[in-house]
């Protein structure tokens, strides 16, 4: 039985009669948690360059990037280092005080400059990240990284620093959640509640995708969203499988119409992971209720068998395998047929739930992972449906954070 989450007391504003978001405990939190998992693995220093990850070591937003444009070193037993980029670097040390040392960054502009160039910017890069470990009588141990492309790590070792790649310790790090990243994900959630809404309201024939996405872009920003990169919908004979989106078609009466809201709505830097579908200007017909309901009933299987100490392949077992639409392997509905973690910006966190991994590489449900889970049914060319919810694991089993109704095809306009 999929249980709902309790909803949230509070918006998006901050006050000081209430307890609410804590964003500096969740910085210290998120640090902390990092912190561990390095003593664990015997890496006492990180170089990061990815936004994400350099966001939740320090809780400093703005692009990352392996050519060196913004990087920290992050270390387990010592304060970060932060080497931002132009401008940031003059912006932000007033801005974030809890970060106490800042240095320039060096970046090569992913090899625009021409290779000697990048070679010599490289090297200025290594120096100050070798300088740094010395200070700390660090430069002789393992140096993690995140992020870092071939020209920086080359650099890197020739300065005779034992470069390993760590991005696995920060996943592990991420997966499981503090109380406010959780809150930070039911934020979100409700934003896209609000986009949902919106378009149940005003889908209608003559709309095109792009409008629909317009539509959802000014209604989260006026909800609260601090961030939305895309958002996309597919209708009509293209909403089944997956695939181009945004192509400026125009909607027609009784067409099937599905959102996808994923990782590009953002409160915190946290994405949501939401699909959801309706129908324009008509009923579902009976095989249309026949797809949602299989989809409907997937979807709860797989939510029923997320709980603490179950694995990844006791959810699995309920998505159909890839030759029920007459495909040959999994991986042809790899992003399709999915649960994945989700948290800071985009991309897929631990754990991953599907048939092509998870039967194999099992992983270990914990209290304080939130999973999107994702399903499809329908037939090519004709029409598909689809629903994808948000879940946070409890001690108990798990909670839906997404309270936008699911339970049928939305009859657009909405009443």
């Amino acid at each position: 039985m999929v249980r709902m989450a309790p909803k949230l007391t509070f918006g998006t504003a901050i006050a000081d009669w209430q307890e609410r978001i804590n964003v500096a405990r969740m910085r210290e939190e998120r640090a902390a948690r990092a912190r561990k998992i390095m003593r664990q693995n015997g890496i006492p220093v990180l170089l990061v360059a990815s936004g994400e990850n350099v966001r939740y070591l320090t809780g400093l937003r703005g692009s990352g990037s392996g050519e060196g444009g913004k990087y920290v070193l992050f270390f387990a037993e010592h304060d970060p280092v932060m080497f931002e980029q132009a401008g940031w670097f003059h912006q932000m040390p007033d801005q974030a005080p809890w970060i106490k040392h800042w240095r320039m960054a060096h970046t090569w502009a992913g090899g625009a400059p021409g290779p000697e160039a990048v070679k010599d910017e490289a090297a200025i890069f290594a120096s100050g990240i070798h300088q740094e470990l010395k200070d700390r009588g660090l430069a002789g141990e393992k140096l993690g990284m995140i992020g870092i492309d071939g020209g920086g790590r080359v650099a890197l070792e020739k300065l005779g620093l034992h470069c390993t790649e760590s991005k696995s310790l920060i996943l592990e790090a991420r997966e499981i959640k503090t109380a406010d990243e959780i809150n930070c994900l039911k934020m979100v959630a409700a934003i896209v509640e609000a986009a949902w809404y919106k378009v149940w309201q005003n889908l209608r024939p003559g709309l095109t995708e792009k409008d629909l996405a317009q539509i959802v872009g000014n209604t989260v920003y006026e909800a609260g969203a601090d961030d939305m990169s895309s958002g996309s919908f597919r209708t009509g004979p293209a909403s089944f499988e997956r695939g181009f989106t945004q192509s400026g078609r125009m909607i027609q009466t009784g067409d099937l119409v599905y959102g996808a809201l994923c990782s590009s709505i953002r409160y915190m830097g946290y994405g949501d992971c939401q699909y959801r579908t309706f129908i324009t200007g008509r009923n579902p017909n009976a095989r249309e209720k026949d797809w949602y309901k299989t989809l409907l009933e997937r979807i709860n299987n797989i939510i029923d068998a997320i709980k603490p100490g179950a694995t990844t392949a006791d959810a699995a077992k309920y998505f159909p395998p890839a030759t029920k639409w007459g495909f040959k392997e999994e991986a042809e509905v790899l992003s399709i047929e999915i649960g994945h973690g989700i948290g800071l910006g985009g991309g897929y966190e631990r754990p991953i739930i599907n048939r092509q991994w998870s039967f194999a590489h099992p992983q270990v449900i914990e209290a304080g992972m939130v999973i999107a889970v994702e399903s499809c049914e329908g037939e090519h060319r004709v029409g598909g449906v689809r629903l994808e919810d948000m879940v946070v694991v409890t001690e108990t089993g798990c909670e839906l954070i997404d309270h936008f109704p699911r339970e049928e095809i939305l009859v657009a306009p909405a009443a």
